[in-house]
């Protein structure tokens, strides 16, 4: 019933969301950060690893940066086509602000072409092929206030697209002591990621799979470096990060892969960063695969904790066990979750109320 209540309430916000926003078709309006001039009126983006070198009036391989009269726009500026309070559990944070709203954010478009895309419908199109909202910074902010949300985060789609209309709505909702965080696949240059860190208080990070072939093939010419240098910066500017890794059968789950990555998980960002082994269910152009199932993740979860981490979960499995944060000193249920519910908080400013121990995360 509380689960309920609460998409209930999601869905009517939403609707007021809508109904009180006008719409915008995208365009050119704003001047793109972070490329460079080349000779013909060419232009080379440096936002992400793919480096796009984008001829007049075409656009970069995202589909939201765009070459006008040798200069680089975007057209991902203040268009989202989706805006939405959603518990922060969704995003899914699970070591950030228990029990609160998220005011939501998405633009269209995206800089991987994954085939099992669970957003495809927003993230596979471009903005001017979806109706938008017309929100600027400001507004973003105004809507923060207004439903007392204490966190902007964006999500749905792959926040790097919009990056000038994130950094831009960072800015604004730290002066206003607001929290800001972001769900990425983290497909963004090293420079770029810094300077949006200096705003951002936590970052969950899809870790898709651990194998150079499997981002070259499921993700359409990725790379997995550029990923694992965004978790070390991430976790070097001192940036609250969680880690999602969607369990796809016969792509990404063998135990040699789970076993390597959450050795690097500890070896290089340390035991105390949350994992999420999150279900698939097929989508997009990866229909003909079948929905996790429930014993591969647990077995994901075991490795994981035999290699060392502390905190580990299982998602997209509501009332499973592992989808509750344990102490990993005393084995007590700290937070106890049922889908995007918390029944039970044993957090008390940031350390296990049984037996003291300090618990990283993002807690008031």
């Amino acid at each position: 019933m509380q689960i309920f209540k609460q998409r209930v309430k999601a869905i009517f916000v939403g609707i007021f969301i809508f109904l009180s926003a006008s719409f915008c078709l995208s365009q050119e309006n704003k001047e793109a950060l972070y490329w460079r001039s080349l000779e013909n009126g060419n232009v080379q983006c440096l936002l992400c690893p793919r480096k796009c070198v984008i001829l007049p009036d075409r656009r970069g391989y995202c589909g939201v940066r765009i070459n006008k009269r040798g200069k680089l726009f975007t057209l991902g500026y203040n268009n989202p086509v989706a805006i939405a309070i959603d518990p922060i559990e969704k995003k899914p944070f699970f070591h950030v602000l228990p029990k609160t709203g998220a005011l939501s954010i998405a633009i269209a478009g995206c800089n991987l072409r994954c085939v099992f895309c669970q957003n495809w419908n927003i993230s596979q199109r471009r903005p001017d092929e979806t109706i938008n909202y017309n929100l600027t910074p400001q507004d973003i902010i105004n809507l923060a206030k207004k439903y007392n949300t204490p966190s902007v985060v964006f999500t749905y789609t792959e926040p790097t697209v919009f990056y000038e209309y994130m950094l831009d709505i960072a800015k604004l909702a730290k002066k206003e002591n607001l929290y800001v965080g972001m769900h990425t696949c983290g497909y963004i240059n090293p420079q770029p990621l810094k300077e949006l860190l200096e705003y951002m208080d936590f970052v969950n990070v899809d870790l898709k799979g651990f194998s150079e072939e499997f981002y070259n093939k499921l993700g359409n010419g990725a790379h997995l470096q550029p990923i694992l240098t965004t978790l070390k910066i991430i976790k070097e500017k001192g940036v609250h990060l969680e880690i999602t890794t969607l369990i796809i059968p016969t792509k990404n789950d063998s135990e040699e892969e789970i076993r390597l990555m959450c050795e690097w998980i500890k070896d290089t960002l340390g035991v105390d960063v949350p994992l999420h082994f999150s279900r698939f269910f097929p989508q997009f152009k990866l229909k003909n695969i079948p929905p996790t199932p429930i014993s591969s993740l647990k077995r994901a979860y075991r490795i994981a904790k035999e290699v060392g981490l502390k905190y580990v979960y299982i998602g997209n499995v509501p009332g499973i066990e592992e989808e509750s944060t344990f102490c990993p000193h005393c084995g007590k249920v700290l937070i106890r979750r049922s889908g995007y519910s918390i029944l039970e908080n044993n957090i008390v400013e940031g350390k296990c109320k049984f037996c003291g121990e300090k618990i990283e995360g993002v807690w008031k």
